[in-house]
């Protein structure tokens, strides 16, 4: 199995970030990294089933979404190696926000598991997922 883990504190209040990354198709947050994320079907942002493709490569389906834990978690259906379909199976990434109420600023936490033959996924999807995670910080 793989997985990825990462954290960080954002320097902003829990609901603002929360306001920021909650809806599934906008990433605008992270432009730097995701160019372009195009909605696929017509369920919103914020509704388990939406789908979304992001940079003309990475197909992906809301899964799990929680306004009151402030989380969601999605799939991924396919994209390039060594996330493919061909590549990993029951691929789920989760994102979901803490609050840190001694200095009202937020804990992200985003982690991802998946089953495949080699750790080829490892480094590609942290990598991503700490850059995505220091333009989340930088947007704030």
């Amino acid at each position: 199995m793989g997985k990825t883990y990462q954290t960080a504190v954002i320097n902003a209040p829990v609901d603002r970030v929360w306001s920021r990354i909650r809806n599934f198709h906008d990433l605008s947050w992270g432009s730097a990294v995701v160019e372009k994320c195009e909605a696929v079907g017509k369920k919103p942002g914020d509704q388990v089933g939406a789908g979304r493709i992001l940079n003309d490569a990475f197909h992906e389906t809301l899964v799990e979404f929680s306004e009151l834990n402030r989380s969601f978690k999605y799939s991924i259906d396919d994209g390039p190696a060594p996330v493919s379909k061909n590549d990993v199976k029951d691929y789920i990434g989760s994102v979901r926000l803490i609050p840190i109420t001694d200095n009202d600023t937020c804990l992200i936490e985003w982690s991802s598991s998946w089953e495949s033959a080699t750790d080829d996924a490892c480094e590609f999807c942290h990598n991503i997922y700490v850059a995505l995670i220091d333009e989340l910080k930088k947007a704030f």
